[in-house]
């Protein structure tokens, strides 16, 4: 989804050019067919090729993604998925970035009120 996010749309082969570690064009054109059946993409014949395209919004795919990822591997808790996304990146963290995270939990602190 990120390659057709990026490319605006784009074929099989298209797309695994994109991808790192060549993931395979099969692998690639059964993955954009189950994403079609799910409803986020969608395609145009363009001769014999067909064309992706998302049909969702970056953002709501990723907040679709992030809910999946919640309850998947944290028990549906954001927190636990912050602290766990904070342990391990801590040593990445830069002072801007901590105080970025300080000030959306103050806020999202206000917003709870």
């Amino acid at each position: 989804m990120d390659v057709l996010y990026r490319l605006g749309e784009g074929s099989v082969a298209e797309v695994v050019r994109e991808l790192p570690d060549d993931p395979g064009y099969d692998a690639i054109r059964v993955t954009l067919g189950i994403l079609h059946k799910r409803g986020v993409v969608q395609f145009r014949k363009d001769g014999a090729r067909h064309i992706f395209s998302p049909t969702v919004p970056r953002r709501h795919a990723s907040s679709s993604a992030l809910s999946h990822v919640l309850k998947t591997f944290f028990g549906g808790s954001p927190s636990k998925a912050v602290l766990a996304l904070l342990d391990s990146s801590a040593s990445k963290l830069s002072s801007d970035d901590l105080d970025e995270i300080a000030a959306w939990v103050r806020q999202a602190k206000k917003d709870a009120r």
